[in-house]
């Protein structure tokens, strides 16, 4: 609710009310009547009005705007009408943008965010990735789906839903500041339970650092799950994806020269994200006891052991026919994701920090999936 008279300010805040994506409404005075008041989740005031709400109850979710934040006068009213902060335009515009769009949305814990990254080209991270998205969706967590890498050839396609309709990442490489969570997950794809955003058939294939931040802070903020396809080569966008993953899992073929590869990928991504843990797994050739043990892979790139990924055989003919990653549900890969996500909830699916500080049970094994 916005309480002005005002004429220049109340542009000023319909205007911000637009950028949040909040359709306002409008008053002069005291809000009539007590329910009017009270379903407001954000009251922002002007200060030509302040003195007429003086006395008329206080309520949580005031804000007082004006043009000068170090007028005493203001201080004042602001707290006469028991205003959560006083604040003073245009300077303090990008974080009121920021209230009315948390007021909007609500504010809830932010989603667990995880990074999938291949250690060697052809890992199957993108596989990972989708299977991980897919079995949190099927146990009725709230999940989006970000293709992180612009050369992957879009994690849609790998779903069967390229020719769903809805936006791909060209749509948003403008995009700055604060981006409306629930209005992010409508315009994107929805396929088996999720959100996806990935890339559309066009040429192209960058997105600024800016708009990589100002999409996946909206993803964070829808809360539930977020699982991240992460590019090998950590550039600006990609460093930006990785501030905001709380989980990085990288994915390295239980062999030697794998291993080598998958050194260099893990010094660029522990540069930004601190908590990355190795998935070995297996491939054609090794899927008879042969390569190296998984904790010997977790022991030569000096990180922990997330768990072990045994070879499928037939996941790429499987795929290539429109399976979902992981719809075998007594297959390696989805015995693998429900074992992680079970381990995660354990921590708390909905505490990004339980994840990041090792929570999980960390270093313990349940299943066989050490997480």
């Amino acid at each position: 609710m916005l309480i002005t008279e005002d004429e220049e300010l109340l542009d000023d805040l319909l205007r911000l009310c637009a950028a949040a994506g909040a359709l306002p409404e409008v008053g002069h005075g005291p809000p009539a009547g007590k329910e009017r008041g009270e379903s407001a989740s954000l009251v922002i005031v002007g200060a030509d009005c302040a003195a007429r709400l003086s006395g008329g109850g206080r309520r949580a979710g005031v804000i007082l705007v004006g043009r000068d934040a170090d007028d005493t006068a203001l201080l004042r009213q602001a707290v006469a009408i028991g205003a959560e902060r006083v604040l003073a335009l245009p300077e303090g515009e990008r974080w009121l943008v920021d209230r009315i769009a948390d007021a909007v949305e609500g504010v809830g814990p932010p989603a667990l965010t995880v990074g999938v990254i291949g250690g060697r080209g052809g890992a199957g991270a993108s596989t990972l990735a989708g299977a991980l998205a897919v079995t949190a969706a099927r146990t009725g967590e709230r999940t989006l789906l970000v293709d992180g890498d612009p050369l992957g050839g879009g994690i849609d396609v790998l779903l069967g839903g390229e020719k769903e309709k809805g936006l791909r990442w060209p749509a948003f490489a403008e995009s700055r500041g604060r981006v409306a969570g629930g209005a992010l997950a409508e315009s994107l794809p929805r396929l088996h339970s999720l959100r996806v955003l990935s890339w559309d058939r066009g040429t192209e294939v960058a997105i600024p650092p800016a708009a990589m931040r100002a999409v996946l802070a909206a993803a964070r903020r829808r809360g539930g799950v977020v699982v991240v396809d992460l590019p090998r080569r950590v550039d600006e966008t990609a460093a930006e994806a990785l501030a905001q993953v709380d989980l990085g899992l990288l994915l390295v073929p239980a062999e030697l020269r794998a291993v080598a590869a998958a050194r260099r990928v893990a010094d660029g991504v522990r540069m930004v994200l601190r908590d990355v843990r190795v998935v070995a797994c297996g491939a054609p050739g090794l899927q008879r006891g042969g390569g190296l043990p998984a904790a010997e892979v977790a022991r030569l790139l000096r990180l922990p052991l997330a768990g072990e990924l045994p070879y499928e055989d037939g996941v790429v003919e499987d795929l290539a026919r429109g399976a979902v990653p992981g719809a075998d549900a007594r297959g390696p890969l989805a015995r693998f994701c429900a074992g992680f996500w079970s381990r995660v909830r354990g921590g708390g699916v909905g505490d990004p920090g339980a994840a990041a500080r090792g929570d999980a049970g960390s270093g313990g094994e349940q299943g066989g999936v050490p997480v």
